[in-house]
């Protein structure tokens, strides 16, 4: 007993130290990008659960400041790829170049083989650069030629779309954005917050240097301690229940958005919200997930899984309103 007591004295510590690596992101991070707290505790969570981000909102909002800043804290290697309606696959991958010298092909490896991969405005360009994007992330390796490429370990893609409304844009098809573990709408900052942007980014002089925090066996570290956060069985099946009220939302007495919803999220989906939840109680400094933790991610793991028909868009109903109505109604059993 008293060993095992001893145990979770020293995992508790650790536990504490690393959290408290996590502040120190934060405050780092702040130097330089004002008012988007929300949007760099969302990467981290990606970063730290193995699942990447699409990122949306309008341009100027400083997202490609931010994942520049955090490849730069985490020393990480960074890669900014514009995607553009002209760019190809292998402008993405790489591709076999022939050296006359050695009158041979060899292999020069796109911008694809980097840790922190930020696909800029990833739905203006046409399906197949995305369908090569997304290869990428499910398989964690690409092909050229007749070889495969492990990709380098951590691997996250960090995409921006802008909104699907504006002009020359090719919308992600579903199964494409299932990919992504989390899409993040990006807001406007407040008063205050565009008050200091304004100042900051008007000086010319501004600079602010940004210190390297943590090592990549720093971040498996901050990983491992994520993954043995616990989650209890009713815990487990609650999230079933939440993804299972997408697919027959009449089973839950949700006849009121049933109507709306054409299809519901797929298994992802509860893979997905259990290892953001494990991550949200770990930023949090709690050992065990509680539904408050499942709720405080739901919308984010949730909105681009359920897809709604036309009579939601006629109506105005989105699937903020739709997994609002599904955490109300959707509850625990102990």
């Amino acid at each position: 007993m008293h060993k095992s007591s001893e145990m979770e004295t020293l995992l508790e510590g650790e536990h504490k130290e690393l959290q408290a690596q996590l502040q120190q992101i934060y405050d780092e991070m702040s130097k330089v990008v004002v008012g988007q707290n929300y949007m760099v505790n969302r990467l981290l969570i990606g970063l730290f659960t193995n699942g990447h981000i699409l990122l949306e909102g309008v341009p100027g909002l400083a997202k490609t400041l931010t994942i520049n800043t955090l490849a730069q804290v985490l020393e990480l290697q960074f890669q900014r790829i514009q995607f553009t309606p002209d760019l190809l696959p292998a402008d993405l991958i790489g591709t076999m170049i022939y050296n006359q010298k050695n009158a041979e092909f060899e292999v020069k490896k796109g911008p694809i083989f980097s840790n922190l991969v930020l696909a800029d405005e990833v739905n203006r360009s046409p399906a197949k650069v995305q369908a090569a994007l997304l290869e990428a992330m499910q398989e964690k390796q690409v092909t050229i030629g007749n070889t495969t490429y492990p990709l380098d370990k951590p691997f996250l893609v960090l995409a921006t779309q802008n909104p699907v409304e504006q002009e020359g844009t090719y919308p992600l098809p579903e199964a494409q954005l299932d990919r992504f573990m989390m899409k993040i709408f990006v807001s406007y900052p407040d008063k205050e917050s565009e008050l200091l942007i304004m100042r900051r980014m008007s000086d010319l002089s501004f600079k602010s240097k940004i210190n390297p925090l943590l090592s990549k066996e720093q971040i498996f570290k901050i990983r491992d301690a994520i993954n043995a956060v616990k989650v209890s069985e009713s815990l487990e099946k609650y999230i079933v229940e939440l993804v299972f009220a997408t697919r027959k939302p009449k089973d839950y007495n949700l006849d009121d958005i049933a109507d709306y919803i054409q299809y519901g999220v797929s298994p992802r989906a509860s893979i997905n919200l259990n290892r953001a939840a494990k991550a949200v109680a770990f930023f949090e400094g709690d050992q065990f997930v509680t539904p408050d933790h499942v709720k405080q991610i739901a919308y984010d793991v949730l909105n681009h899984r359920i897809i709604l028909n036309y009579e939601a868009e006629a109506e105005g109903i989105t699937t903020r309103h739709i997994i609002e109505k599904i955490l109300n109604r959707v509850r625990i059993n102990n």
